[in-house]
């Protein structure tokens, strides 16, 4: 069997692949030259080096261990009042969620309490009580992007309050409770033991 003819074709497309090849890196050159030539600069310093003052702000993120937790408390009677004046326009006076939003989730999106058990069924139902594993994050979140229309706006009090009058509501803290630093990653959430560990930690390193 003769393969000549095949050899030959690979061979000149090859050929034609490097020309090509060739011609771009030239013209990248000569453009390159030309920019020089014309007094544009190679490098462009733009913005600056951020600062600590400058990270600050947005280096919040809480770990589940309650790392990184600021200063403050909050209670489920605060947590009501922020709540009303915060929360139910999105999530409903009752914590189900509002539908018929323009330009958000439905209804059942931002739904906060209940579905408890539906996980592993047909129609689960995800929710803070249900399906979050800890309480940390509810924090982590409310701070970092709660009230949608003015994220970052609440206290630390009134973050700590909110997550209590959310935890309450949904039956995973006693309404007496105060939140803080020592006692929010103490909470054990109804869905703590239902993640699975990935078991592939060095494609993330």
């Amino acid at each position: 069997m003769c393969t000549r003819p095949a050899d030959a074709l690979v061979s000149r497309r090859l050929g034609g692949v490097a020309a090509a090849l060739s011609a771009c890196i030239l013209s990248a050159m000569m453009l390159s030259g030309l920019a020089h030539a014309q007094g544009y600069p190679t490098r462009f310093d733009l913005g600056a080096p951020a600062t600590e003052q400058d990270v600050a702000p947005i280096a919040i993120a809480i770990s589940p261990d309650g790392n990184g937790l600021p200063v403050g408390s909050g209670e489920y009677a605060r947590g009501k009042s922020v709540y009303d004046a915060a929360c139910t326009a999105c999530h409903g006076a009752d914590l189900m969620g509002v539908a018929g939003l323009p330009n958000m989730p439905n209804g059942a999106q931002l739904r906060l309490i209940g579905g408890r058990g539906t996980l592993t069924s047909k129609n689960p139902v995800l929710t803070v009580e249900s399906y979050w594993p800890y309480a940390t994050t509810l924090f982590d979140y409310v701070q970092r992007a709660m009230p949608f229309t003015a994220p970052g706006s609440l206290s630390a009090d009134d973050v700590y309050a909110v997550c209590a009058y959310i935890l309450a509501e949904g039956k995973i803290i006693d309404k007496t409770t105060v939140l803080d630093a020592k006692t929010l990653p103490r909470v054990v959430m109804p869905n703590r033991d239902g993640f699975v560990p990935d078991p592939r930690p060095e494609r993330f390193r």
